[in-house]
């Protein structure tokens, strides 16, 4: 089932970021409106857009949630890789599992020792 939808979010993700998704969603938009008259813009005909919008935002939401997560972990994946390949300290390979205060120190820590070595930089004259 986790295969499935992972297949599908992706191709629906993949269609509703397609610039034609975005002309048929402005035409079905111009069509609506241009019903309005017609329909003497009825409780009904204020319903219906309603309710499509509502239902298409809130399944887009599933959709949207499952391919930031698969491309996040894809990333965060490429980059453990980087840094166990290069010259970068390993223990911040997986930092994505750590807490958010955990995550906050390490952040410190770099921060620090960028600073510190700036300073370095600028006192030997090295760039």
């Amino acid at each position: 089932m986790k295969d499935v939808f992972s297949k599908f979010a992706a191709w629906c993700a993949h269609i509703a970021g397609h610039p034609m998704a975005f002309v048929i969603s402005t035409l079905l938009i111009v069509v609506w409106a241009v019903l309005g008259p017609i329909y003497h813009y009825s409780d009904t005909w204020q319903l219906v857009a309603n309710t499509a919008t509502s239902i298409i935002t809130f399944l887009m939401v599933f959709v949207i949630q499952n391919s930031q997560n698969r491309d996040g972990a894809a990333i965060q994946a490429k980059l453990d890789e980087l840094i166990r390949a290069g010259d970068a300290e390993n223990r911040y390979v997986g930092i994505d599992l750590l807490t958010e205060d955990e995550v906050g120190e390490l952040r410190e820590r770099s921060a620090a020792r960028a600073k510190k070595e700036t300073r370095t930089d600028d006192v030997t004259g090295q760039a």
